[in-house]
């Protein structure tokens, strides 16, 4: 049963002036809340678990001391804190049925929530020119992709996707919300926001929807580009065993960061119309969710080199078990 909630409006100028809002979620699926919960809870303990394990590897690890696990690891990094946004809350709720959140608090999920999503597509393509320096320039890869270069790379997508971010909630910040304070929705996002704005929101809608596009369209075009080339190099390769490891390397990297852009770009650039609330909704848990679980499966475990040193870190922890 839900909690009995506060008073979550009040009266300015004959509107109703929304002070908390209540996140709908997944809640036409009463039956299956703690299913739900028991899901979530197990794939954000085994996203933050794999993520951290990753930094944990890249840090301790001098062999994995290379531009490409300097990046894994910044993604691992990114990875844990946008989970940590989204799914704690999720949790919560599915447990005491308590969805309201303060119109404060929901703009503060959304803004560390949009600062992440943004840097993550700078970030992978940044990891894309990473492999395709590799992959495409290997004898210029060590003076293309050097510390300073990928401090650059990395530093940028994270101030990018944050300064992009900020200037959004520079503008929702002088918003006024009033009316029905029901979200569609599991987390606090733009367009299900803009719903209850009662100020004029078509400059926001415009700035939002042009950052969007900036974040999104030339990473996405970007990283397919240099996995089109890498492709093509790999074609390439006279050895047909060597030529098939680094195809399936390659495929899966691009088979993750496709899905990632592709529902974002749905979600966030394609116009939104009443008959695609849920569909957004669903596409929404695959960027949301899944991508984080995904990709240190993806990026990480399938490496030999984390293999190897996975099993050096855990016989040095069983060995020191044992004293």
């Amino acid at each position: 049963m839900m909690k009995n909630r506060r008073n979550v409006s009040y009266q300015v100028e004959n509107q109703t002036v929304t002070i908390e809002f209540l996140l709908l979620g997944f809640g036409d699926l009463h039956h299956l809340q703690i299913l739900l919960f028991l899901l979530f809870l197990l794939i954000y303990i085994a996203t933050v678990t794999g993520n951290l394990l990753i930094i944990l590897l890249v840090v301790a690890n001098q062999h994995l001391h290379t531009p490409m696990y300097f990046f894994i690891g910044n993604l691992s990094c990114l990875e844990t804190c946008y989970s940590s946004t989204l799914i704690p809350r999720m949790l919560v709720s599915f447990l005491d049925g308590d969805r309201t959140i303060s119109v404060r608090g929901c703009i503060a999920q959304f803004y560390f929530f949009g600062c992440l999503a943004g840097t993550e597509c700078f970030l992978l393509s940044a990891m894309s020119y990473d492999r395709y320096s590799a992959i495409c320039n290997p004898l210029q890869y060590p003076n293309l992709m050097n510390s300073k270069m990928c401090f650059i790379l990395a530093s940028s997508s994270w101030i990018g996707g944050f300064a992009v971010n900020t200037v959004i909630i520079s503008f929702m910040s002088q918003l006024t919300f009033c009316g029905p304070n029901e979200i569609n929705h599991f987390f606090c996002d733009f367009a299900p926001l803009m719903e209850h704005s009662c100020s004029d929101t078509y400059l926001i809608t415009i700035v939002d929807l042009s950052f969007s596009t900036i974040c999104a369209l030339p990473p996405f075009l970007l990283t397919l580009a240099s996995y089109i080339c890498i492709i093509a190099t790999i074609l390439r390769i006279p050895s047909t065993l060597g030529r098939q490891k680094m195809f399936s390397t390659c495929s899966s990297h691009l088979i993750v960061v496709t899905s990632f852009f592709g529902t974002l770009i749905l979600v966030y650039v394609v116009p939104a119309s009443p008959s695609t609330v849920d569909v957004k909704k669903i596409l929404s848990v695959f960027y949301t969710v899944l991508t984080p679980l995904i990709n240190p499966l993806v990026y990480s475990f399938r490496n030999k080199e984390v293999n190897i040193a996975f099993r050096k870190f855990t016989s040095k922890y069983i060995h020191f078990q044992k004293k």
